[in-house]
């Protein structure tokens, strides 16, 4: 008998919390979408003139929009350094990676991380991309302070491509899932009084310039960083790149400690149907959910 069971969600999504979607806004919706619908292996699950929803299997994970007013955010503006989709396994991460190869597709670098493999690019307006897979969190060395090991060690993208499935791709598996969002923010401090001590995220990770924070254990469901964004102020209304991500909570009671949070230090956050609704230091969007 053929299973037919949904896969198991990935460690990441199984946490107190992680991040569910994520907005961007884009100056030309086609050219945008469609190269998350044919490169990145997305699928549309609805759609405008001036927005488009995507995702896998029917599961919401990027939202697109756009207006006659938006201008191109320059590289060195807080808001996204990149959007990293978490394949469910090595097979499917080496099935991307020969489509893409075979779509003649421009990589920007590709690193083992110790806890992952990753592959990096851009959309067509800059927004940086990982597709990555992680690897078990038996096979990650947990420091004695509770963070996890990690580096930026070569990956061996032939050794992956030739580990591909054959026949024809069919865009990403089910399960795919963004495992976490990467931010460009103006300063580290900042970033982890907001993200550690407001939110509650714990510091999994440190690299010069960079902090990675996650919940449960896992190596980072968002990351922040000053490597092209050094002293960035808030973002203008109108630019293009990250308008929004989500956070859902899988733990009520985490969700009420942030929330709580929030109320203590005199942070505006508006309830609506989605969760949540509050601006991060530098003014990118983000949303707790239920």
């Amino acid at each position: 008998m053929t299973d037919t069971s949904a896969p198991a969600p990935s460690f990441a999504l199984t946490r107190p919390a992680h991040v569910d979607t994520a907005h961007l806004v884009v100056e030309d919706l086609d050219r945008v979408s469609g190269f998350y619908r044919d490169i990145i292996g997305l699928t549309p699950i609805e759609g405008s003139a001036s927005g488009q929803v995507l995702g896998v299997s029917g599961v919401p994970l990027l939202t697109l929009s756009t207006d006659r007013t938006v201008a191109r955010a320059p590289r060195t503006a807080a808001g996204l350094f990149h959007t990293a989709f978490l394949v469910p396994n090595r097979r499917a991460l080496g099935a991307w990676l020969a489509h893409a190869a075979h779509a003649g597709v421009r990589l920007d670098g590709a690193s083992d991380h110790l806890v992952s493999e990753a592959i990096y690019l851009s959309d067509p307006e800059g927004n940086g991309i990982e597709i990555y897979r992680d690897r078990t969190p038996m096979e990650w060395t947990y420091l004695a302070d509770g963070t996890v090991q990690m580096a930026t060690d070569r990956l061996d993208l032939q050794a992956l491509y030739d580990s591909a499935p054959k026949g024809a791709w069919g865009g990403m598996e089910d399960g795919t899932a963004i495992g976490h969002i990467h931010l460009q923010v103006g300063n580290i401090p900042e970033a982890d009084s907001f993200y550690r001590d407001v939110l509650g995220l714990k510091i999994m990770a440190r690299y010069p310039g960079a902090s990675f924070f996650a919940t449960g254990g896992y190596h980072h469901h968002v990351a922040a960083n000053i490597w092209n964004s050094r002293g960035a102020g808030t973002r203008s209304t109108g630019m293009t790149g990250l308008a929004n991500y989500t956070l859902k909570f899988n733990d009520p009671a985490e969700l009420k400690r942030a929330l709580a949070s929030l109320e203590r230090l005199e942070i505006a956050a508006t309830r609506g149907a989605g969760g949540w609704s509050l601006k991060d230091p530098w003014g990118i969007g983000l949303t707790l959910s239920a």
